[in-house]
């Protein structure tokens, strides 16, 4: 399976291993299958037994995991590393599986089936509250989830130094720092502050009829496919569905799941979260299948994941040239009145700045003001600085004052992202360090690709694609993601190539 081997002495050592964690995955996969259907079409009284049943799936995977005859092989396989590449595929599959061992074995079984318990039923819960519009329905699944989080993270903090939320960001970004955070959202804070500013204050609005419709639903799905497909998404590996909150996720190497929502009146929820998703996608298909359930065949960091689906999404899909190409074929699917829209008007339009209640339907500009909100109140949530019951009435005045706008309710405001009643706390970050990643690595790529920006005009994506899979993909986790940042751009995670980028371009289109 290697090109480089360790020694004669220990090859079987280190298959033996990988087999095992290749076990595991297929446990894991299997209960992240139940974990889609249940998104996507299960029976709704199904709720409660399919929480059993996913939680007995998870407590295996942790039992696979945590063997003591597993961690000690690979702690065997590790002290005989020292010749090897750090970043070969064998060096890279010992180290980060021993990684993963050391995490795992700090947590109890009776902990992980508890938690994963509660996260099926807390998700069923949040879905039943945001229909209700009621944050109450949801408020004792949160207070538990939030209780058994600060119980994991207190088992995983092996070093004093590490705040309780590091030790939960760990799982997402792996070496993620809360004040590194803090200092670089500050960053990227104050200048995009400015720039909404001066935007609110231009004389030159966009006319957003050519996104508001109203469009057929079955057209926007044929739009969508589309679109999908012409980017690279290989839907012989996988599909688009629908569900409540889009999502990406995969069942298998050659199973990959996507999903958005579609809505008459706003053209970009479904077209944008496809793009979004499909980017998503498109990274866990240019993993390498024969590393699948390995560290090579994983993702590096969610935030690297991020940064594809943001690109898809923003640089590519909101640029004129995506629209040039897309244009005429997408105003014939639609009808009107995008069909009379002309390019720069619909430019324009999918680039539109307002401050919006919705993170999923935010635009490049005010998006991240969404994530720092999130980030700074489920930090105090977790230290203990923020109570439950106080969570929807801070939620709105943070909106009040970083957006000006108040949520209507708790739908469209506390309770509109699924991710804490499904226990992913530390998430949210790697949402903006995505954004800053995804401006670098596409700079990079129009350096290297010099007619890019033609070819996209040309509805010609297959470049593009094949330089992230040979600069991003195909490194698996053998790369962190600031050393992989590093590698392909030269620089370590920054926030200026993102607001260069958002300068450069709203700048222009509002005539600042």
């Amino acid at each position: 399976m290697c090109e480089e081997r360790i020694t004669t002495m220990n090859k079987a050592q280190f298959d033996a291993v990988c087999e095992t964690a290749k076990r595991a995955a297929v446990m894991h996969t299997a209960a992240d299958t139940l974990e889609w259907d249940e998104r996507t079409g299960m029976p709704h009284k199904a709720g409660a037994y399919r929480a059993e049943q996913v939680a007995a799936l998870r407590s295996e995977v942790h039992r696979i995991r945590t063997d003591s005859e597993y961690g000690d092989a690979l702690a065997e396989l590790e002290a005989g590393l020292d010749d090897l590449d750090p970043r070969s595929d064998t060096a890279s599959t010992v180290r980060e599986l021993h990684r993963d061992y050391e995490r795992n074995r700090r947590l109890p079984a009776d902990l992980v089936r508890t938690l994963a318990l509660a996260t099926v039923r807390g998700q069923q819960a949040w879905d039943a509250a945001k229909k209700a519009n009621s944050f109450s329905q949801f408020r004792e699944p949160l207070a538990e989830i939030l209780k058994l989080k600060r119980e994991q993270a207190a088992c995983l903090q092996v070093d004093s130094d590490r705040t309780l939320y590091e030790c939960l960001l760990e799982e997402y970004e792996p070496g993620g720092c809360e004040q590194q955070l803090r200092e670089t959202f500050a960053q990227l804070r104050e200048p995009l502050v400015a720039l909404i500013a001066a935007i609110q204050q231009s004389d030159r609005q966009p006319d957003l009829s050519s996104v508001q419709g109203p469009y057929s639903l079955d057209s926007q799905r044929v739009l969508s496919r589309h679109v999908c497909e012409a980017i690279g998404f290989d839907f012989e590996r996988g599909r688009l569905d629908e569900t409540s909150h889009p999502f990406c996720t995969t069942l298998g190497p050659d199973d990959i799941r996507i999903l958005t929502r579609f809505d008459k009146h706003w053209l970009a929820s479904g077209l944008f979260g496809s793009l979004h998703e499909a980017g998503h996608g498109m990274y866990e298909q240019g993993l390498r299948a024969d590393w699948f359930g390995l560290p090579p065949g994983s993702y590096a960091s969610l935030g690297v994941h991020e940064s594809q689906s943001r690109l898809w999404e923003n640089q590519v899909g909101r640029s004129r040239e995506f629209w040039q190409w897309l244009l005429p074929q997408a105003g014939q699917m639609l009808g009107e009145p995008l069909k009379s829209t002309d390019l720069d008007e619909i430019h324009h339009a999918v680039n539109a700045v307002r401050p919006s209640l919705i993170r999923v339907e935010a635009d490049e500009a005010t998006y991240n003001l969404h994530i720092i909100i999130r980030f700074d109140l489920e930090c105090d949530l977790i230290e203990g600085r923020l109570q439950v019951d106080e969570l929807p009435d801070a939620w709105n005045a943070r909106y009040e004052s970083d957006l000006g706008i108040r949520p209507t309710g708790d739908a469209d405001g506390v309770l509109q992202d699924v991710h804490w009643g499904a226990g992913l706390i530390g998430y949210f970050p790697t949402y903006t360090l995505g954004n800053l990643v995804s401006a670098q690595l596409y700079e990079s790529a129009q350096h290297q690709i010099s007619d890019l920006d033609d070819q996209i005009a040309k509805g010609e994506f297959s470049a593009l694609l094949e330089w992230l899979q040979n600069n991003v993909h195909r490194h698996g986790r053998c790369h962190d993601s600031d050393s992989l940042v590093r590698a392909v751009s030269g620089q370590g995670i920054s926030h200026e190539p993102l607001v260069n980028y958002l300068k450069s371009k709203l700048e222009n289109l509002y005539g600042i």
